[in-house]
């Protein structure tokens, strides 16, 4: 135990000196996550006909939230192991006595805790911009939200880590992220709430992983109904099937890696 707190200690204090290193990069990173502010105009807008169940300021701390987790989930792990892959920098990691994806794991939380603060600083400046959004959520919200968080950071990287295993097979494994991208971008909630989309549509995309990485979460931020039973459910389920598809295919793209003569 003592050992693995050690590697943990010192694989995220590495990361997070490196990731330091990119400050104005870092800014641009969380400047690129502000869609859902640009969004949020345009919804807000809308609202103001009435003809929409979200009133402008529900809109407004709505996409503030959802730019608030797009900056705690934000996954790329495809793209570096895809060119480990293809590069060969995968065969050093494999000797050693950790399995390679602690590394990509240490580095994507490192640059959480790098990013916080630009971060902040555009959510203050929201609100000086737009103080009627200003809210303070209940704790039971808060702590059930991060709780959601963190599964939806999870569940988002194992499903681009699993794509990723398939760069054993073909040296565009990024490809399938940009193909569930587009799946990801309207059924997270990222564009709208799931408030707005028919009774039938969001029956069936309640049971699929994509809203409960934005629009579960946010509505549990801001205060608008979800089933927590259900939602904690569905996503539980679908981090164990991924977890389990993941392990398959990473015992059998070893194999082909070696295959390869890598």
């Amino acid at each position: 135990m003592n050992s693995m707190i050690k590697t943990a200690r010192v694989l995220l204090t590495s990361y997070y000196a490196y990731m330091l290193e990119y400050r104005a990069e870092l800014f641009l990173w969380a400047l690129s996550g502000s869609l859902p502010l640009i969004l949020m105009g345009a919804w807000i807008q809308a609202a103001q006909s009435g003809q929409f169940g979200l009133s402008p300021t529900d809109f407004a701390r709505y996409f503030l939230t959802v730019f608030i987790i797009r900056q705690f989930t934000v996954i790329w792990v495809i793209y570096e192991f895809e060119r480990e892959v293809v590069e060969g920098k995968l065969s050093p990691r494999l000797l050693q006595p950790l399995d390679p994806v602690w590394h990509h794991v240490a580095s994507h939380l490192s640059e959480r805790l790098a990013r916080l603060p630009f971060a902040l600083a555009l959510v203050g400046l929201f609100f000086f911009l737009y103080p009627q959004a200003f809210w303070i959520p209940s704790i039971g919200n808060l702590l059930v939200f991060i709780i959601s968080i963190m599964l939806a950071f999870v569940l988002r990287f194992l499903i681009q880590y699993t794509f990723a295993i398939f760069a054993f097979w073909t040296e565009r494994a990024s490809a399938l992220e940009n193909f569930w991208f587009l799946f990801y971008l309207f059924f997270s909630g990222l564009i709208a709430p799931l408030e707005m989309f028919p009774d039938s549509v969001r029956t069936v995309v309640l049971w699929t992983p994509f809203p409960y990485l934005i629009d579960f979460p946010a509505s549990i931020l801001i205060g608008l109904p979800v089933n927590l039973g259900q939602g904690f459910l569905v996503i539980i389920a679908w981090t164990v099937l991924f977890f389990i598809i993941n392990r398959w295919l990473w015992r059998k793209g070893l194999k082909q890696y070696s295959g390869m003569g890598a």
